[in-house]
This record gives C-alpha cells, sequence and structure tokens, in this order.
C-alpha cells in the first residue's frame, strides 16, 4: 500500500480548514499511514462469508415491559415546589420576552 504523502495530509487539513505546523504534518502523515494500513488489513478478513455487523456480540433487550402503575397526582408533585402556576413549575425566565 503507498504511503499517504505530507502534501496529501496537508491537503485534507486545508480542506477540514485546520491549520497545522510542519512538524504536526509530518506526523500525521506517519500516522495516517499505520491507520490506512490498519483498515487494509480489516478489510482483508472481512470476506464475503463474514456478514456485516455493528457488534461483536449480539445485543439482547433487557429493558423491562412496561407497566402502567399510580403516579403522583399534580398536587402532591408540586407540593415541595417554592413556586408553582397552573399545575407547573414556576421557574425564572431565561430567555427573552414570552411570546
Amino acid at each position: 500500500m503507498a504511503a499517504i504523502s505530507r502534501e496529501e495530509v496537508a491537503n485534507l487539513a486545508r480542506l477540514a480548514r485546520i491549520e497545522m505546523t510542519d512538524v504536526e504534518l509530518d506526523h500525521l502523515a506517519t500516522e495516517m499511514d499505520v491507520i490506512l494500513g490498519a483498515v487494509a488489513r480489516v478489510q482483508e478478513v472481512a470476506g464475503a462469508e463474514v456478514p456485516p455487523t455493528s457488534h461483536p456480540l449480539p445485543l439482547t433487550n433487557v429493558f423491562r415491559a412496561d407497566v402502567v402503575t399510580p403516579s403522583l397526582t399534580p398536587e402532591e408533585a408540586l407540593s415541595g415546589a417554592p413556586a408553582k402556576a397552573d399545575q407547573r413549575f414556576k421557574v425564572p425566565q431565561i430567555l427573552g420576552d414570552a411570546e
């Protein structure tokens, strides 16, 4: 596999609008070459007989089934609130004027 050149890294950095020093470009060119080599090795292993997957192990849903249970009434939920209005918590306004 051909090594990624310093000029290619500089072009990618320019396209991404990332300023890089000469030292960073040299270092990243070496790192990118290692990364691309690792990806190439993975592509060699993943043949047609290996199905694509997002996880190496099968996932199992561990959530419980939804069960309707009694909850607090509005009065109970607001009983400890420092301020309330129209069965809602009243909080200081943080955005501009309400429309």
